[in-house]
């Protein structure tokens, strides 16, 4: 097993707690760091049959005037949460199609079916969400030795969600458990706990799914 992010000191502790785990410290919205990782992995790590895909990026900000720089943050979240995504994806792909049961996982978010407090989080979520129904259908009719599974969590109980108070969330473990049985199952499109709920009120009605993620006394329902 492989573990790669910016932050050398939070992979060494991920590591810690996991069995045969190794670490790469790479950036992989950066394009120069995305072909020395892909580089390292074909070279050293050509057994690698499955990419799972947990891009965070997520700013708070408004889109209605009170906020500075929306463009840029926007922006960040669009290349960190999507663009990077779909660039790894694209450069390891040629190591997953060599292999007879390979799988892609990408982490969206509830927010990918319908829009939180968090607006361009939200979109780039979305774009994913777009992407990989995309990617599925395409590598279902030409290499359907590659499975593409998506994993969309509530909001989950991590360091990353206490601004948005993540503490009301799911424990990452649930949100573990949960992916796990669905990827035994075959299961390609996975709603975590509430999302369940939040994907059949979106198809039933659309307006109401929208205010259960705007209620009139503040609870954010983010990823």
């Amino acid at each position: 097993m492989i573990i790669t992010g910016r932050n050398k000191q939070k992979l060494e502790l991920a590591a810690s707690q996991l069995k045969n785990a190794e670490t790469i410290v790479s950036d992989f919205s950066d394009a120069e760091d995305v072909e020395k990782l892909v580089s390292l992995i074909k070279k050293d790590h050509p057994d690698v049959n499955v990419l799972i895909n947990n891009a965070a990026a997520a700013n708070i900000y408004s889109v209605t005037g009170e906020t500075e720089n929306v463009f840029e943050k926007a922006g960040e979240e669009i290349h960190t949460n999507y663009l990077s995504v779909l660039r790894l994806t694209e450069k390891l792909l040629p190591v997953l199609k060599k292999h007879r049961n390979a799988a892609i996982v990408n982490v969206t978010s509830i927010v990918a079916l319908v829009p939180g407090s968090l607006v361009g989080y939200s979109a780039s979520k979305a774009a994913l969400h777009s992407y990989t129904q995309s990617l599925r259908f395409k590598l279902e009719q030409q290499y359907p030795v590659i499975k593409v599974f998506e994993l969309l969590p509530p909001l989950v109980n991590t360091e990353f969600s206490k601004p948005i108070g993540g503490e009301k969330g799911v424990s990452p473990r649930f949100v573990a458990e949960e992916f796990l049985e669905a990827f035994e199952r075959d299961i390609y499109e996975v709603h975590v706990g509430f999302t369940k709920d939040l994907y059949k009120l979106s198809l039933e009605a659309p307006e109401r799914a929208f205010e259960a993620m705007h209620p009139v006394q503040s609870k954010v329902l983010l990823n």
